[in-house]
């Protein structure tokens, strides 16, 4: 049996998680965000299962909030704190490039970002220097590997860049940090945990962040492939 079967053999279909519906205001003296995010990092390595080597650290990549915010998030499960760190998410995410992911995809040369639980795995140098492979266990990110989506650092995706333009700049699909930021994450998430992207627009006080309304038909002539229809993200929603 090779990985491939064996990931389709071990995990459930589907990829969103879902927020808790009833957990503690606060974790460990946290955040009222916190005690949510430990419960969906929970059920990511659930998902994972049996394919996860280390149980520390989960990821937690927001999408649901907007690029200005740090909304990748570190939790550090054995420790009882978050990290949280800005993160680029792709072009073909956000053709309009407003700091907003529109939708997921998971198709090739889309240059979306896709949904899902990830496990981590090597490091490499390439492109942007040292960077983190990717896996997606999920059907909506299983195309992971061969689309080249991996975790990198960019200087798009610095505070400075931030400061000067209003928004990050976008990947091609891939998670993109700030130099800084991406050193810590390659180090904590990196060989064998478990990394998740969803649109929870978790705000610091646990409410869920509401973008800005746009019109659906704009947005929906901007889609890569409207033929096959897809997930227009809309205030509020998660």
């Amino acid at each position: 049996m090779n990985r491939r079967d064996l990931l389709k053999g071990t995990l459930a279909t589907g990829a969103a998680l879902t927020l808790p519906a009833a957990v503690p205001a606060m974790a460990r003296g946290g955040l009222a965000r916190d005690a949510k995010l430990v419960e969906i990092a929970k059920q990511a390595q659930q998902r994972a299962g049996d394919l996860v080597w280390r149980h520390d650290v989960v990821g937690i990549a927001d999408f649901g909030l907007a690029s200005t915010e740090p909304r990748m998030h570190l939790v550090y499960l054995d420790a009882g704190r978050i990290d949280s760190y800005l993160v680029s998410h792709g072009d073909g995410s956000d053709p309009e490039h407003d700091g907003w992911l529109n939708w997921f995809s998971n198709d090739h040369d889309s240059h979306c970002t896709s949904e899902g639980t990830y496990m981590t795995y090597s490091w490499y140098v390439g492109r942007f220097g040292t960077s983190m492979r990717l896996e997606g266990l999920d059907p909506t990110n299983n195309n992971a590997l061969d689309r080249a989506i991996v975790m990198h650092p960019a200087r798009y995706s610095e505070r400075s860049h931030l400061d000067k333009w209003g928004k990050l700049g976008r990947s091609n699909g891939c998670f993109a940090m700030g130099f800084d930021d991406f050193q810590r994450a390659l180090v904590d998430l990196g060989g064998g945990r478990v990394l998740h992207a969803g649109r929870f627009g978790l705000t610091p006080d646990g409410s869920i962040a509401a973008r800005p309304v746009q019109q659906l038909g704009e947005l929906r002539a901007l889609m890569p492939n409207p033929a096959r229809g897809g997930d227009i993200l809309q205030a509020g929603s998660y």
